[in-house]
């Protein structure tokens, strides 16, 4: 016998008993998003591999290291999207979006990187993605950060700490970067491979470092804010004096570069420490130069990404109580020759009530095995259609928490009946 065929590592299954929250995760973001006036997009899996290149830049680790990428049949290099921005990016100059006024866009769905598994971070993951096209001032920043401020809200979730940071004009950044190149210089030999290897592409990416032996080097780094210019500053500055406006709370961190080089002015992230070493829940910025990289006319644009595996995890830690949708109604069929009117009460029953959860007993069994089937299925009513029920176009109701009395009632009168405790 051959041995039995797993999953790969570090992409897993989710099973029914998680399935809820997830749903109830994934409602609370569609109904805010819905309530800022945000759109959503659904782009494909796969893109050619030049875009990610081009985008996020051939020296990082996701391109140089942890992208599934492979050639179709025509030859052509494809890759399974690592991150959400770029395809956005590619659809919206693609489908011409771009044209006259701004956009507020949302996606959903798994992403796919080639690391290490462990706690938070797995090779295929989930994000929700939150894009806004042709808005430049720090207005649009504050409604994003808003925005993912209003879902922990409404989740329930707390512990979390917003950072914020500028890294400038490209202007801006071009002077910073002489400056800390000439800096890590003076101390090569403290740098590891992965840094001296970064030096001159993307010093700026250092910072980032999570190597504990770099820590002091990296804190006595020249800082990025020194650098900025009047127009950075004042981005900066209205962006502060927006979220104290709105009462949100926030941390400023120097060394918060985030890791993709597309990024520039404002980046945020949501940081907890409930999670051990992968503590972002949520993380963004400010990307104007992206669209024309790609290939599109220059365009404003900022925006966020959630990472779902970790927001849940929180969750669960938290112990958060969400709504679990559990059956209304179990339908017991009793009788031989019965089934046939059961599925047709059934599907009566849910043109009566949209929406109910109604499961019906398939494959036989006794009165008793059905009760046990309708118990065990979390149902907080037992409908029961036997014979006489049938042919007195009633319905036998009983109440599986013991808080009502079994009574029998007209079929027409059920519906309604439910429909109060649906």
């Amino acid at each position: 016998m051959s041995n039995k065929i797993q999953s790969i590592r570090g992409m897993n299954d989710l099973l029914p008993e998680s399935s809820p929250l997830w749903q109830f995760v994934e409602e609370v973001m569609r109904r805010t998003l819905k309530e800022y006036g945000y759109q959503e997009m659904r782009m494909p899996l796969v893109e050619k591999t030049e875009l990610f290149k081009r985008s996020i830049g051939e020296v990082t680790d996701i391109v140089e290291k942890e992208m599934y990428t492979f050639e179709d049949r025509n030859g052509d290099s494809l890759t399974l999207r690592p991150e959400g921005t770029a395809g956005c990016v590619r659809a919206v100059i693609e489908n011409g979006l771009l044209r006259g006024q701004p956009q507020r866009l949302w996606y959903m769905g798994p992403m796919f990187r080639h690391e290490r598994p462990q706690r938070g971070r797995y090779r295929q993951f989930h994000q929700i993605g939150v894009e806004v096209f042709g808005l430049e001032g720090p207005d649009v920043d504050a409604e994003l950060i808003a925005i993912s401020a209003r879902i922990w809200r409404e989740l329930g979730i707390g512990g979390v700490t917003l950072q914020i940071n500028s890294l400038g004009s490209v202007h801006s950044r071009e002077q910073y970067r002489e400056q800390l190149v000439t800096y890590l210089n003076g101390h090569h030999d403290q740098l590891d491979e992965d840094s001296r290897r970064r030096l001159q592409s993307n010093p700026l990416r250092i910072l980032d470092s999570k190597n504990s032996d770099m820590a002091e080097l990296i804190r006595q780094a020249p800082l990025l804010e020194d650098a900025l210019d009047d127009s950075d500053r004042a981005h900066f500055e209205r962006l502060k004096a927006l979220l104290e406006i709105m009462g949100i709370e926030y941390e400023i961190n120097p060394r918060l570069v985030r890791g993709l080089d597309y990024y520039g002015r404002t980046v945020f992230e949501w940081v907890t420490d409930m999670l051990g070493a992968q503590g972002t829940i949520c993380a963004g910025g400010r990307y104007d130069g992206l669209v024309e990289q790609i290939g599109g006319k220059s365009t404003p644009a900022v925006g966020f990404a959630i990472g779902l595996e970790r927001l849940v995890e929180l969750m669960e830690e938290q112990s958060i109580p969400f709504e679990q949708q559990q059956p209304d109604a179990y339908l017991v069929i009793a009788g031989e020759g019965m089934v046939e009117a059961g599925f047709s009460v059934a599907e009566k029953l849910r043109d009566g009530i949209p929406g109910l959860r109604l499961i019906t007993n398939l494959d036989g069994g006794s009165f008793k095995a059905q009760f046990r089937r309708a118990d065990r299925s979390g149902a907080r009513f037992a409908l029961v259609l036997g014979e006489d029920e049938l042919s007195s176009g009633t319905l036998t109701v009983k109440d599986l928490s013991g808080e009502r009395e079994q009574q029998t009632i007209p079929l027409d009168d059920v519906a309604e009946m439910l429909s109060r405790y649906n």
